[in-house]
């Protein structure tokens, strides 16, 4: 191992590690003893009832009928509802009942239908009960 002398002369480097480890003393001291903001903002928060009182009990509504003979008439609660009218009808009931009860409650359409109806006025009156944005269809048989 050779050592070269020529042009080179002594080095001297600070070392700087002791300075940063004050400087970060005196940093915390500093953040530890500063005057905190006198001047708090009071915020008053909504406080959770223990108990909340449960919500009235809502009645629903009575169903609405709908009977299909096998002649082709319908009966919307046993009157004779001519197919021309049925939309109007149905969109009178279900906006007369969400007025008054919640959206949930809308009324229930009963629909009966004789055995030897056609397929065809169903499908016309089920098309104009979806048009009125009725929702709850149940069908009913009689025949039991």
């Amino acid at each position: 191992m050779a050592f070269s002398t020529a042009g080179s002369g002594p080095k001297a480097d600070m070392n700087v590690v002791p300075l940063i480890d004050i400087l970060l003393v005196l940093l915390i001291i500093f953040m530890v003893t500063a005057p905190t903001p006198a001047s708090w903002i009071n915020v008053t928060l909504p406080q959770r009832a223990l108990n909340p009182p449960p919500p009235p009990p809502v009645e629903p509504p009575p169903p609405v009928s709908l009977r299909i003979t096998a002649a082709g008439e319908v009966l919307l609660n046993n009157t004779l509802a001519p197919m021309a009218t049925l939309q109007s009808q149905f969109e009178d009931i279900t906006q007369s009942r969400t007025q008054v009860l919640p959206a949930a409650q809308q009324p229930r359409l009963e629909i009966e239908v004789d055995a030897e109806a056609e397929y065809e006025v169903l499908a016309r009156v089920l098309a104009r009960a979806q048009n009125a944005q009725m929702e709850k269809i149940v069908f009913v048989d009689q025949s039991q």
